[in-house]
């Protein structure tokens, strides 16, 4: 009965000219999800995982055409939260969908706190840090890693994309909203690394100590760059220790999301023990 009273006071929305359908469209881009402080998710899986980490959400967009019917108990459940919850026609969702194979649900969500002050890491922290990095997936993915692993907090050096970007909600799964993060100039973070007394590791290429023989215990910032041009000068000239993954093919990289694995996997070994690699991540 009261899925009934819910179900009949929702908004519905059948055109994909509604003005509305055209303002969510626009926070596709950058600017305007500034402006409006908020941020897209698609997906039920990255929804709920959202709501799991305590988002509140704003609106929740969902078709029932293209919507498992398990999953439709998600819409009472954002109306809990006090989202608007609007339902829309297949062509609708479609339009505001930005993704292959859409699942059928999208939330507009407050912006993600991306401020370096706002971070609350403990006092033996292993931090990621990412400087200058350029596609949102190769972040999404390094986000993943970084929930898996317990990593204390993530954050964006001279960032070339937003955390609140779709693409790295999408490739991230919705744990950026799960894991600390932050973003700010090189300056900057390596300003708050030195105040929270963390040692910078960069990872380069042309380093002599392999990750493996690495001190990667204790307060650590694990420090990754773009994979064009890997860390400026100012990460390699401020690092207390430059490390290198062991390669033997032919390549003289790997991406960018799978160095990061690479090094936070060794330094979380370190920590725990490998005796104890069951027992719960031990850094955040």
């Amino acid at each position: 009965m009261i899925a009934d009273r819910r179900r009949e006071a929702e908004l519905e929305i059948a055109s994909p000219a509604n003005p509305r359908i055209k303002q969510l469209v626009a926070l596709r881009r950058r600017r305007e999800r500034e402006r409006a402080a908020v941020t897209l998710v698609e997906g039920l899986a990255e929804v709920r995982l959202a709501l799991a980490a305590g988002v509140r959400p704003r609106a929740l967009y969902y078709c029932p055409e293209l919507c498992s019917p398990d999953s439709q108990g998600l819409a009472g459940e954002a109306a809990d939260l006090g989202a608007e919850v609007i339902r829309v026609t297949r062509p609708v969702f479609e339009k505001i969908s930005y993704r292959e194979g859409p699942d059928g649900w999208l939330a507009v969500v407050p912006a993600v706190e991306a401020s370096l002050s706002h971070l609350d890491v403990p006092e033996d922290p292993l931090v990621l840090v990412c400087a200058g990095l350029e596609k949102p997936g190769n972040l999404g993915a390094i986000l993943r890693t970084a929930d898996a692993a317990g990593v204390a907090a993530v954050i964006a050096a001279d960032p070339v994309t937003d955390w609140g970007n779709p693409n790295v909600v999408r490739a991230s799964k919705g744990t950026v909203f799960s894991v600390p993060v932050a973003s700010g100039t090189s300056a900057q973070v390596l300003d708050w690394i030195a105040a929270h007394r963390l040692r910078v590791v960069a990872a380069t290429p042309d380093a002599r100590q392999l990750i493996t023989e690495a001190d990667l215990a204790g307060p650590t910032a694990i420090a990754v760059g773009a994979e064009r041009t890997g860390l400026t000068s100012d990460w390699l000239d401020r690092a207390d220790l430059r490390v290198r993954i062991p390669m033997f093919g032919r390549t003289d990289s790997l991406n960018v999301s799978t160095s990061a694995a690479i090094i936070i996997y060794e330094a979380v070994r370190q920590r725990m023990g490998v005796a104890d690699l069951n027992s719960g991540p031990p850094v955040r």
